[in-house]
This record gives structure tokens, sequence and C-alpha cells, in this order.
């Protein structure tokens, strides 16, 4: 297709080219011509002058015409040469004329003369007498030289250009080798041979194919977790529900209070673990097309935990303008902002920090407090819970975990320490969409 277009656009202007090449070499032929006319009309002159008028004494016969290949006459009032004599029918009607310089006579029909010629007239006085010298050359020959090679340029431009298209057909031929490639993976994908695009294409393809492979790992890993999160819900309502079963069907015995707690206990597991399990399957990771404004969502976080903790104070530090957009689904965000500040507001004594930065293509979040802290050793179990999370056990160990597992999906980091205030500090650093592809730290560790 890119040849097809191209080819008539070429062939256009190779034609141009040609169209121009001849009426410039025709042009030029006829300066060059035209100049050596002018300046064997000035020998003429001179020769003229040095005879005092008399142009019977020239000795010129055919002399002239055999050296320079030139026709030429020569006029007075009282006498009249022309050389060679098939030309006077031509020449002898310029010396009427009053134009001075080049003069051009096409398809003249005259026997024995050129069809065209140029010639050159020049008129001066010698002692009051009018001289016309006319010199003139057959411009046939040099016409039949003009069209050979005019003939042989268009050959030449011919075969440039079917040198040029064959060139550029091998050049995009090897180019497009790597999309040919593409393709044929993509091909496999479709027939589901393969689950990752592996082939290596153009530099300018590689990020298209760095945004495909992490859609399809964001997808596989969608299901897998879609798939656990089942497994673990059956596994783990199976055990509550066989109970409550058991004590329904038990008749020998009562339904007393205790045997009502006991089944609203049992509820109470499959409740809470609907929830987690819940909450768990709305984390969204990292994927194309989703964004959120952090300053935005922190402020409302802040005023909203300002008001269920009226008692303390949370303040916001940030550089970023309010319109800065994060590669972030805004509900994962929502989810971190909000675990580290709750929990922060609830071991807080006074104040709880949130800054909001970006450096050196990370997004980073530090949320800090002046609560009592956690102990050195036991800093290194925040957030490190097996898979079957309990999300409604109160302190660090909810909202931490959450916070990790969300930022992990994105290929970011949380780290824990003691604040200056002596309360705890989570750092959470996680690295823009190019940064992940550049790393493939995006997937599930």
């Amino acid at each position: 297709m890119l040849l097809l277009l191209l080819l008539p656009a070429g062939v256009a202007l190779m034609a141009l080219a040609w169209f121009i090449h001849g009426t410039l070499l025709e042009r030029m032929s006829r300066e060059f011509v035209e100049s050596r006319l002018k300046e064997e009309v000035a020998f003429l002159e001179h020769r003229i002058r040095e005879s005092g008028g008399a142009i019977d004494s020239l000795d010129t016969g055919d002399y002239f015409q055999e050296v320079f290949h030139h026709a030429f006459a020569i006029a007075s009032p009282s006498q009249q040469m022309v050389s060679p004599e098939s030309w006077a029918p031509l020449l002898k009607p310029l010396f009427a004329s009053d134009k001075q310089g080049g003069v051009n006579i096409h398809d003249a029909s005259v026997p024995e003369a050129p069809p065209w010629i140029l010639a050159y007239r020049r008129s001066f006085m010698i002692d009051g007498v009018m001289i016309v010298v006319i010199v003139a050359e057959n411009m046939e020959s040099l016409q039949q030289s003009q069209e050979t090679l005019h003939t042989w340029t268009a050959v030449v431009s011919v075969l440039l250009m079917v040198l040029l298209v064959g060139s550029l057909w091998i050049g995009v031929t090897l180019a497009l080798r790597p999309v040919e490639a593409l393709q044929r993976a993509l091909n496999r994908l479709q027939s589901g041979q393969i689950s990752r695009i592996d082939a290596t294409g153009p530099d300018e393809f590689r990020p298209l194919v760095g945004q495909l492979n992490q859609l399809l790992d964001s997808l596989e890993h969608r299901l897998k977790r879609s798939r656990n999160a089942l497994t673990n819900l059956s596994h783990s309502v199976k055990t509550p529900i066989a109970a409550v079963r058991q004590i329904l069907q038990d008749t020998g015995r009562p339904l007393d209070q205790e045997l009502r707690q006991a089944i609203v206990s049992r509820l109470d597991d499959i409740d809470k673990q609907l929830e987690a399990k819940l909450r768990r399957s709305k984390f969204a990771g990292a994927h194309v097309g989703q964004s959120a404004y952090p300053v935005k969502l922190a402020r409302d976080l802040l005023w909203m935990l300002g008001r269920l903790h009226s008692e303390k104070s949370f303040e916001l530090a940030t550089n970023l303008a309010e319109e800065r957009c994060w590669p972030i689904d805004e509900q994962d965000l929502n989810e971190v902002l909000g675990n580290l500040l709750d929990n922060a507001g609830k071991w807080s004594s006074r104040c709880v920090e949130l800054l909001l930065e970006e450096c050196r293509d990370q997004m980073i979040i530090v949320v800090g407090d002046d609560g009592p802290g956690v102990a050195g050793e036991a800093l290194k179990t925040l957030g490190k819970r097996g898979l079957r999370l309990d999300e409604q056990a109160p302190g660090h160990g909810l909202g931490l975990a959450i916070v990790f597992e969300i930022v992990q999906r994105y290929g970011g980091e949380v780290r824990c320490g003691l604040g200056r205030s002596g309360g705890l500090t989570v750092t959470v650093q996680v690295p823009f969409p190019n940064q992940i592809l550049s790393t493939n730290k995006w997937h599930d560790r």
C-alpha cells in the first residue's frame, strides 16, 4: 500500500523533472549558441572595419562556414554577400529588419535549407554607410543531440525509479518483518497458543506490546484471584454452614438461648467472610485507563476523619496541584489513604500528618501519627499475614494488610517505621506505569 501510494507521486515528480530538464536544456543550448554567434558577429565587424567597409575584400569563401560551422550574410547599400547560397531565402529577409540580437526561424520550407535556424543580427555604421552582419547556425543537428540526451535522461530516470521502488520494497519488507512477527504472535494469542506476547518489534511498538502484556497479565491475575477467592470463600463458609445445619438438624435439643447465640455467631462468621472477600474483590490493581486525583481525594478523607475524630487534627502537606492526576484506580487509592488515615486516627494522640509527593518517577504517600508507635520487632510483622485475612481485626493489622495487598499489585513498596514524635510512620512508594513496564515489578510477588 505504501508503494502504491508513493509510486504515482514519484512518477508525477519524475515527469515534472523530465519536462523541466528539457526546457532548461533547450534554453541553455540556445544561450550558448547565441553567445557564440554574437562573438563571431563581433569578429566579422572587426574585419569589416579594418577593411574600411569594403565587404568584397573579405576573403571568406566557404572557410567561415567550414571552420565555424555557421552561415553568414553581410549587406551594404551596394552589395550583399550570403554563404552558403542555399540559406539566402532565410537570411536576406533579415536585412530589412530592425531587430538586433538573436532571431529564431522555425518551420522554414526552403529547399536545401534547415527548417530551424538561430541567427544573430547586428547593424553598424562605417563612414556613414549602414552595414548589416548576420551569423546563423543550423539548430536541427543540435536539436537531435538534445533529444538524444533527453531520451537517455528519461531512460536513466525510469531505471532509477525502478531501482528506487525496488529499494523501497526491500527496505519496507525488512523493516516490517518484526511487525509480521508481532502479527503472528497476536494470531497465536487469539487462538490460545500463548498467553503473552514475546515477539520483538520496532522500538515504536514496544510500549504498546508492554501495555498489552500488562493488560493480559492483569486479566490473568484477576482470574486467578477470583478463582482463589471463590475457593477460599467456599472453604471458609463450609464450616459455619455445617455447624448451623447440625444445630438445626438436632431435633433432640431444644433451640435455647445458647444455641441461638451459636447460630448467630456462625452467621456472623459467614457475614465477615463474605464482606472480606467482597472488599478484596473490589481492588483493581495496575491496569491502563484508570486514574485518580490524590489531592482532592485526600482533602475529602481528611475532612471526614476530622469530623469522626473531632479531638484530633489531620494535616495535609503536598506540592502537587489540585488537578494533578495519578494513574491509580480511584477505589484503590481511596482504600490505601482511608485505611492509613483511619488507622493513624485511632492510635494518634493529637495529630495525624499526610504527605503526598512525587520523586524519581514514583508516587509517594507518607502517613504519620504521634501515638504510642510499634515496637521494633513488631514492625516486621505489620501487614505480613496469610492469604485468609481477618479484615475485622482491630488495630494496625487490618488497615496495613489491605494497604500491603493493594500496593503490591501496583508494584509498589510499603515501609513502616517510627516517626519523630515516636508514633508509627507508614511510607508508600508506587512507581509510575512506565517504570512498572521497564522493571516488570507489577507482577504478583
